[in-house]
């Protein structure tokens, strides 16, 4: 893979030497509500170089890791099948290299061509899921490859009791009743507020296992983060989610992740992007 004249901050390892690459799947084809996440990827790269290195939550730098930006894919917009093709393809380009990988998306649905990847390597994959959307549609409106629908996509691939979701205060009653019937353990967000209490108690579940994480970022409250597509009041604030990215990031083996659905052009302020770009940097260092 070639190196990248407009990487993330810092992520310039060449691929050869690099422990993790990271790459962009700017495709937001089946959004239901604003389009716009293709553009996430790339001003987040952009943007990068207003956060540092260092991460005083963590006594930590990205200067210290290896890690590659192999840049965006170049994605059909009119299928989302070839896309996750596309998209399955160069996850396990790099996990044949042994390296991790890390996707910025895009609409959520881009998550579930890297999980096919990630799967097919660890068979015996788990999901830890961040959002304010169930995403446990069968189908939206017809279409079973939706955003709506990505997180009932990776059930149908690892089934009952591997699937753990934190943050969810939206969806319709199919949705909720299929998680309260076992098929996922959903920790939804109360009248009080999101509230990660049960998260110590699913990691150490998931000790010893291979975890795929996947965060949609519109879990945060949108008085943090109005730069996404389908906004959703009373989510998390900024610590409480990079709290819970620490704590993944130090106690589990996490053998593939995700950030997605930035629309940066509905924060025309920058403070969403700059948001994404300080998460990122914040989950790069707390899983390598």
């Amino acid at each position: 893979m070639l190196a990248q004249t407009n990487s993330f901050i810092a992520c310039d390892t060449p691929f050869e030497e690099a422990e993790a690459v990271i790459f962009g799947a700017p495709f937001d084809s089946t959004t239901s509500f604003r389009p716009g996440t293709r553009f996430g990827p790339s001003a987040m790269r952009s943007e990068s170089f207003g956060i540092e290195t260092y991460s005083p939550y963590q006594d930590k730098d990205l200067l210290d890791l290896k890690v590659f930006d192999s840049g965006d894919l170049e994605l059909c917009f009119g299928s989302p099948e070839k896309a996750l093709e596309d998209i399955e393809e160069h996850t396990k380009k790099i996990l044949d290299s042994g390296k991790l990988p890390v996707m910025l998306g895009g609409e959520h649905l881009v998550t579930l061509g890297s999980f096919r990847a990630v799967q097919k390597k660890y068979n015996d994959l788990y999901l830890l899921h961040f959002d304010a959307h169930c995403d446990l549609r069968e189908d939206y409106l017809g279409q079973k490859l939706s955003h709506a629908c990505v997180i009932r996509r990776c059930h149908d691939i690892v089934g009952d009791g591997r699937i753990f979701q934190f943050g969810i205060r939206s969806g319709d009653r199919d949705e909720f009743r299929f998680a309260s019937e076992g098929h996922t353990e959903m920790h939804k967000t109360g009248i009080k507020g999101v509230s990660f209490e049960a998260l110590p108690a699913v990691i150490e579940k998931l000790k010893g296992k291979n975890v795929y994480l996947t965060i949609d970022m519109d879990v945060l409250d949108p008085a943090y983060f109005c730069g996404t597509g389908t906004p959703e009041a009373g989510g998390a604030t900024f610590n409480q989610l990079l709290e819970a990215i620490i704590m993944i990031g130090e106690s589990l083996n996490i053998v593939g992740a995700d950030l997605n659905e930035l629309s940066p052009h509905y924060d025309l302020s920058g403070a969403s992007t700059a948001i994404a770009c300080k998460l990122l940097r914040e989950l790069l260092l707390a899983v390598l």
